[in-house]
């Protein structure tokens, strides 16, 4: 075999390849044999019926066109292999009108392929991420959360007020119809926490129980997300929430600390970790960012498009099993069709090319993938997914997925490298030694780092605890 390749584009390359007729024999015999296995002729068993047989009942023109069928896949991974290409997605392939007994093969190949790279110096870029300050406002606040989840609520006769308590029955209707599906009751709610209906705060603010009331607003969900209704808000209750003294009895019923003041270190820790695993992923996305913006990447527009209508597809199945049309998803966003458009192929733009880049500078530190490493990400990925490790990695090498996941695994090394050599600050200026992160947000003794790889994962999967 003879292949040869000529460059179309930054992206797009097309591959000439010429096979003699000999090297078809393989393909030719593979042929006659599956033939043999599916038809029936008189006289011969099934599977052991001669080629010269087929070729007077079936035909050699079908026979040869199963063998150019048969070796096409296998010349062309041979072609772009010989001549080192790295294809992105499916090619096109232009095959002769017609297949000439005992001539020689010719075809050809277009695909679209990585673009070349030229790093710039990616080592000792300048970062800046978010202090890991706690204030004394961000401790009370999360010593009051803690004290409301030991409240007790009680039934109180009067107007509903602020932080009350309510139970309330909700329906809606639109242009006079009521909405069957829209209806809930025996909901509890907290007046100020604006965590349902717009307007909802407004209306329950001064009702007693037994009184309705309705408002107009915009649903959030359902199958009329996004649609304007009018709600109607029935209260069945008023409960006011009666919260514990903060004192050292309330520090050894909520936890396992005899005073306050040990509580309220313990709290301030916490925050301090969490937010210390913060300045990971926004040293990461800040590096990555700054890099890309040094870079002029060429894309593969047909694997852009691919990508495009594959998360398209993914995001309409999510929404099928919601019960939500595309109308209303946009609508819930308050995007037009326009807009989502713009930012998807964005998204899908710089991820592409955060890819490559990563992928280039993971060959260029020579970065490999342990097997501990990528049993790490299997059952990190595991876990995430609500499944067994063991059925995981099943599904993935039986869906060949393994070369994609040990790639997820090189970038996520290539991640690190950059964040680890970069020069990080904080919004006071102070440096932020990312390397010292620990998993769980603690601080490693100075000259006892680690890699910021499995902390980073642990930011992003919200498993450091807080």
């Amino acid at each position: 075999m003879k292949s040869a390749v000529e460059t179309l584009s930054p992206t797009r390359v097309r591959l000439k390849v010429e096979v003699p007729f000999e090297e078809l024999k393989p393909s030719l015999d593979t042929a006659y044999r599956e033939i043999a296995k599916q038809v029936t002729i008189p006289g011969f068993r099934k599977g052991k019926i001669p080629p010269p047989i087929i070729d007077r009942r079936i035909g050699r023109e079908f026979v040869l066109q199963q063998a150019v069928n048969d070796a096409i896949p296998r010349l062309y991974v041979s072609a772009i292999q010989e001549n080192k290409v790295e294809p992105v997605g499916q090619p096109s392939l232009e095959l002769p009108d017609e297949i000439v007994d005992g001539a020689d093969l010719s075809f050809t190949a277009e695909v679209d392929v990585r673009p070349e790279i030229t790093l710039p110096e990616y080592r000792g870029l300048e970062v800046k991420v978010e202090d890991a300050d706690v204030s004394d406002e961000e401790v009370a606040e999360r010593l009051e959360a803690l004290r409301e989840r030991f409240g007790s609520l009680t039934t109180v006769e009067r107007a509903a007020g602020e932080n009350d308590h309510v139970t309330i029955n909700l329906s809606a209707s639109k242009d006079g119809v009521e909405l069957e599906d829209e209806r809930t009751a025996g909901v509890t709610y907290k007046i100020g926490s604006g965590a349902a209906l717009e307007g909802l705060d407004d209306a329950l603010r001064g009702m007693q129980a037994g009184e309705s009331k309705t408002f107009r607003s915009k649903l959030v969900s359902g199958k009329h997300a996004g649609e304007e209704v009018d709600v109607t808000v029935t209260v069945e209750s008023v409960k006011e929430q009666q919260l514990p003294e903060l004192d050292d009895e309330f520090a050894q019923l909520a936890s396992e600390f005899d005073t306050l003041d040990e509580l309220r270190a313990d709290l301030r820790t916490r925050l301090e970790r969490t937010k210390r695993l913060q300045q990971i992923p926004e040293a990461r996305n800040q590096v990555i960012e700054k890099l890309l913006g040094q870079m002029d990447i060429p894309l593969p527009e047909n694997a852009v498009a691919e990508t495009i209508r594959a998360r398209r597809e993914f995001m309409s199945r999510q929404l099928d099993q919601i019960g939500l049309s595309w109308e209303q998803y946009l609508q819930s966003e308050g995007q037009t069709e326009e807009e989502f458009a713009a930012e998807l192929e964005r998204d899908v733009r710089e991820n592409m090319k955060a890819e490559f880049v990563l992928d280039k500078i993971a060959d260029a530190e020579e970065l490999t993938v342990s097997e501990p490493e990528l049993q790490y990400a299997i059952a990190q990925r595991a876990y995430q997914a609500g499944m067994d490790p063991n059925e995981f990695m099943r599904q993935i090498v039986e869906n060949n997925q393994v070369p994609a996941l040990v790639r997820e695994v090189r970038r996520q090394k290539a991640v690190s490298t950059l964040v680890e050599n970069a020069v990080v600050t904080d919004a006071s200026g102070r440096t932020v030694d990312v390397r010292r992160i620990q998993p769980d947000g603690s601080l490693a003794p100075e000259g006892e780092t680690d890699s910021t790889e499995q902390a980073a994962s642990d930011a992003e999967s919200g498993q450091e605890g807080s």
